[in-house]
């Protein structure tokens, strides 16, 4: 999962990707694990009792040979009946584990709308879905063994009526067709057991299906065999860059910009103009359908993708943080960082000053996505997270979106100094971070030709 593309989790609720690494792997070891396992039994057994049978009375053994066809072609009727019920099954339950996970996240939202009997009752009818999903699988899956029992049975009396018959005519000794039943029972436990098997083949064929559409996405572009980018400098290029997402009008349509070494850009512009979408394409989450993106005077296709990550720092303006402490949230994109490095970042992004009120400072655990703290908060934790990075090339995104005007007017007057040191883009609406800028840029949007610059200022 990691090696894919974001836009492959866009397109993706995270609840149907926590059901292929949950129930379908499941599915697929407890197959290979116990499944698989009694075949070479099954199989031994079956091929040991007919080869004793064919030594006994080769007609009989021809018959009950003969009764396979039947046995399978039954298995095969019943079979096609699990499938579809088994891949409706895995829809159902991703389609719930994505609603609990949705709404474990949506707790405040919830109360705050009062939906919860409502929301309640979501989860009812998708449950009581799945519960009758899960009673028809069992129901036509059972059905399996005690139906191909029952023909093997039916085959037995067979074989016993024609076993009597070559002991009337003196084919066989009475002991002789004792013998030759008790092999048969023997080749009927194998039957029943075959048909669990094949039984249990079709249900995990529904996640085994899902899991090869899942192996078949195309990673992220392998490049660990080019050379590393070397960005002294950070001066980038857009060069006649286009871009659209799956199934959308072009979000930018042979785009030109240029960023000189140490300068700092602001991008504004309406939503949907193309703002993240300029550094989503820096950092390779995706890559342009037509044109160049270069640092540096290098095509950023034509080096390592670590590489260019390295250089390249992002403050999104939607926090994402782990559950863990302050310090480990902080020292995230750089493990080997000092406690004073952390702390002069922390400084830099105007966090510490909150962080020393927490109750055990820097070792304080945020919760979940930093749910114990406020959204400026968070947003300050992040912004210290890349500071510490110490990239080349800094990316700010609304990153004081959250901050109140003082903060915000506090992180500017101290950030001056910093950014000078860097290039940086810095995407924005408000009228404080463009302050910082030597260049204000606007984009506007076209439902059919894509973004371009229309106002440079």
């Amino acid at each position: 999962m990691q090696m894919l593309p974001l836009t492959y989790f866009a397109e993706h609720r995270s609840g149907e990707l926590l059901t292929l690494l949950s129930n379908d792997a499941e599915e697929i070891s407890k197959f290979v694990t116990t499944t698989l396992v009694q075949l070479l039994p099954l199989c031994l057994t079956f091929l040991g009792a007919f080869i004793i049978m064919a030594m006994m009375d080769p007609m009989i053994s021809l018959l009950a040979i003969t009764l396979m066809p039947i046995y399978f072609v039954v298995m095969k009727v019943l079979g096609r009946r699990i499938r579809p019920i088994t891949s409706a099954w895995i829809v159902s339950w991703s389609s719930l584990f994505s609603m609990v996970q949705e709404n474990l996240g949506l707790f405040p939202t919830i109360k705050a709308f009062n939906r919860e009997a409502l929301e309640a009752k979501r989860f009812k009818d998708k449950n009581d879905n799945l519960l009758n999903l899960s009673k028809r699988q069992i129901l036509v899956q059972s059905m399996l063994p005690p139906t191909i029992s029952l023909l093997a049975s039916a085959g037995m009396v067979l074989l016993l009526w024609l076993g009597y018959r070559h002991m009337e005519s003196g084919q066989l000794e009475p002991s002789e067709l004792v013998s030759l039943l008790l092999y048969a029972v023997m080749l009927t436990g194998p039957i029943s057991g075959l048909a669990n098997v094949y039984g249990t083949v079709m249900h995990t064929r529904g996640a085994a299906e899902r899991l090869l559409e899942f192996f078949a996405v195309q990673a992220e572009p392998t490049t660990e065999a080019l050379p590393n980018l070397e960005c002294s400098k950070g001066a980038i290029e857009f060069r006649d860059v286009s871009f659209a997402y799956p199934d959308r009008n072009r979000v930018l349509n042979h785009f030109n910009l240029k960023i000189d070494a140490g300068e700092t850009v602001a991008i504004t512009g309406p939503n949907g103009a193309g703002k993240s979408t300029m550094a989503h394409l820096l950092l390779r989450f995706m890559d342009p359908t037509d044109g160049h993106i270069l640092i540096d005077g290098t095509n950023i296709k034509d080096v390592s993708l670590k590489s260019v990550r390295d250089h390249i720092g992002l403050v999104a303006q939607n926090t994402l943080l782990l559950n863990g402490s302050v310090s480990e949230n902080i020292a995230y994109g750089n493990v080997h960082a000092t406690e004073m490095e952390i702390k002069n970042a922390a400084i830099s992004a105007r966090a510490d000053e909150f962080i020393e009120a927490l109750p055990d400072r820097y070792d304080t655990v945020i919760g979940d996505q930093g749910i114990k703290l406020s959204g400026g908060q968070r947003q300050r934790l992040s912004l210290a997270r890349t500071l510490l990075k110490n990239p080349r090339i800094l990316i700010l995104d609304e990153a004081t979106a959250m901050f109140d005007p003082i903060g915000e007017s506090g992180f500017i007057d101290e950030s001056r100094e910093y950014l000078k040191q860097r290039t940086v883009i810095l995407i924005t609406h408000r009228p404080a971070g463009l302050a910082l800028a030597n260049r204000v840029l606007r984009l506007a949007p076209d439902e059919t030709e894509g973004a371009s610059i229309v106002t440079d200022y």
